[in-house]
């Protein structure tokens, strides 16, 4: 089994300090709109390693590249544009602590802001997504979102609608589990909702730990906190 500490959306100070989880994490999976510095303290105090995607909230990403000689942007040099030594995964599939994270970040377009799609760009993203896991053969264990799938856990108002185009992710790679954030829960408990056939979706908003078996379709959810 693998212990995995997933976040997004609202900082948890007491994270940072150790307190609220059971041992120390193998893998942090951050689901967007957090600061960088807070994945960074994570990956730190846990020494575990870090896959995420970006959220409405982050900054742009897109166009830097890593190679051998470091980061670039445009051909230029570049530092890091995300936590230090954490894995991108929007748009690919990683893999870390023993587990294959597919990613696909950002939200439904709603205004001029970064990390935002049209239903049309994020269908082609995905597209694009599971070309790359069937040309791999190897279905990830957990996607890894932004925002949730329409009518599974998503808002009623326009910059919280939930993508469509995820229903066919999720019914194409199968994954145990799909994770995101977006949706604040103010003080309710949302409850984990079955996306395609068995596939759970999990609002993690504020912090969720589970241990899932690698290859399998089992987990379990040891300690949760719904928003900050």
């Amino acid at each position: 089994m693998v212990s995995v500490l997933a976040v997004a959306d609202e900082v948890v100070d007491s994270l940072t300090f150790g307190v609220g989880i059971e041992g120390k994490p193998d893998l942090i999976l951050g689901a967007g709109d957090l600061p960088f510095d807070y994945l960074d303290a994570l990956v730190s105090l846990y020494d575990a390693p870090c896959v995420y995607v970006p959220g409405n909230h982050d900054p742009d990403l897109s166009g830097y590249r890593h190679s051998r000689t470091g980061w670039t942007r445009a051909g230029l040099p570049a530092r890091d544009p995300g936590p230090l030594g954490a894995l991108n995964a929007d748009g690919r599939t990683v893999e870390a602590a023993g587990l294959r994270i597919s990613g696909l970040g950002g939200s439904i377009r709603y205004s001029n802001g970064p990390n935002q799609y049209t239903e049309r760009q994020q269908r082609l993203r995905s597209w694009r997504l599971r070309l790359g896991v069937h040309l791999s053969r190897h279905r990830p264990d957990i996607v890894l979102t932004h925002s949730p799938a329409r009518g599974v856990g998503d808002g009623a108002d326009g910059p919280h609608r939930g993508f469509e185009c995820l229903h066919g992710l999720v019914h194409d790679l199968h994954p145990a589990l799909l994770v995101h954030g977006h949706v604040h829960p103010f003080g309710a408990h949302p409850t984990d909702k079955l996306v395609g056939d068995d596939t759970v979706s999990m609002n993690v908003v504020g912090y969720c730990q589970f241990d899932i078996t690698p290859g399998g379709r089992d987990f379990t959810i040891m300690r949760r906190r719904y928003g900050a």
